[in-house]
């Protein structure tokens, strides 16, 4: 809590243009949530700050979660199909004893553009607006992976966005998510999803690209797309919960990148 609150004081004390100085008129959040998320500390200007510091990462998160992570695209068939029916039921079974990263990117192309970027996807233009959005609701809302889930299950990634947004999330603001994606916010938190993608070792080669404990292996793939439930149920350190019982199914569709 004294670093966190140290942090805060040289934050607004510094007053530079890059996280020095909050703009009280994009900053809609109290200075103890300022690093909550990467959206918040994006809009509150403390990003780097936040970034330097790793306050962004869930305090209450047992050590002991077997961490799952899954690189992806929006409009990737076989990413939405691991997506809707193996990774995010089986969080919903094993939040407990599992952590979930979703890193919207896959085998999208970044090029420098001044101070900002600009993306080319796989998928084309609207794949771009896809992951953008994803990555906006993932720093915007708690809600985010039931949206996400809404979104990736209908015929329309992105007409439904809206929509399941209000659904999952009705105090969230559409008009702020609509900023995020068009703003330097939505920018800036898609180039860490780029550093992400791009810090994979082994570099990722297809998506869905799934890593276990921050590891991936053709074995862990096959068996996370066999029955990510076992996998994770197997590998829980932990005193095992009621709901490990093995079981899941098994699907494979890969984009590799062009």
């Amino acid at each position: 809590m004294k670093a966190l609150l140290l942090l805060l004081v040289l934050t607004v004390l510094a007053n530079v243009p890059f996280g020095g100085c909050a703009d009280s008129a994009s900053c809609s959040h109290p200075p103890s949530k300022w690093c909550s998320s990467l959206y918040s500390a994006a809009q509150c200007g403390v990003l780097k700050q936040c970034l330097e510091s790793n306050f962004t990462k869930l305090h209450h998160e047992k050590a002991d979660r077997v961490e799952v992570a899954l690189y992806y695209e929006s409009l990737c068939p076989g990413c939405r199909m691991t997506l809707t029916q193996i990774l995010l039921p089986t969080w919903v079974l094993l939040s407990d004893i599992m952590s979930l990263t979703l890193v919207p990117y896959g085998n999208a192309q970044e090029k420098p553009d001044g101070q900002k970027f600009n993306y080319e996807c796989q998928h084309g233009e609207q794949e771009c607006l896809g992951n953008m959005i994803e990555t906006c609701l993932l720093n915007m809302t708690d809600a985010a992976y039931q949206i996400i889930y809404c979104m990736e299950s209908s015929s329309d990634v992105i007409k439904a966005a809206q929509s399941c947004a209000q659904l999952h999330s009705p105090g969230l603001s559409w008009d702020s998510v609509t900023s995020c994606v068009k703003g330097d916010v939505g920018n800036q938190l898609m180039h860490q999803n780029a550093l992400k993608t791009g810090a994979l070792q082994p570099p990722h080669q297809y998506v869905p690209w799934v890593t276990i404990n921050g590891e991936h292996t053709e074995e862990l793939q096959e068996k996370a797309l066999n029955s990510l439930f076992t996998l994770v149920c197997s590998m829980y350190k932990g005193p095992k919960i009621p709901a490990c019982g093995g079981g899941g199914m098994h699907y494979r569709s890969y984009s590799h990148i062009e």
